[in-house]
């Protein structure tokens, strides 16, 4: 997924990086994948965000139990049959 660019308030952080990552953010820069440092930084934390995001989706939907899911979608639905009109 690539972060969307939203008008949004910015703050201005501080970070610290290991110099081999900082070389290799900078030549991404330097290769124009990105704009600037900031931008680099912001959308690989949105992604990193994201997937952890859909991580967590998908162990919950792991959690849950098919048949059980299938009985509540389905609940009412038999009556609801009755009152459809036959094609």
């Amino acid at each position: 997924m690539t972060y969307r660019h939203t008008i949004m308030s910015a703050t201005k952080i501080a970070i610290t990086i290991e110099e081999q990552l900082l070389r290799r953010l900078d030549q991404l820069v330097q290769n124009a994948a990105f704009p600037n440092r900031s931008r680099a930084i912001q959308e690989a934390v949105a992604e990193k965000l994201d997937r952890i995001d859909r991580n967590r989706l998908a162990r919950e939907c792991a959690n849950l139990d098919p048949k059980a899911e299938q009985a509540l979608a389905e609940e009412g639905f038999t009556s609801d049959l009755e009152q459809w009109p036959e094609y």
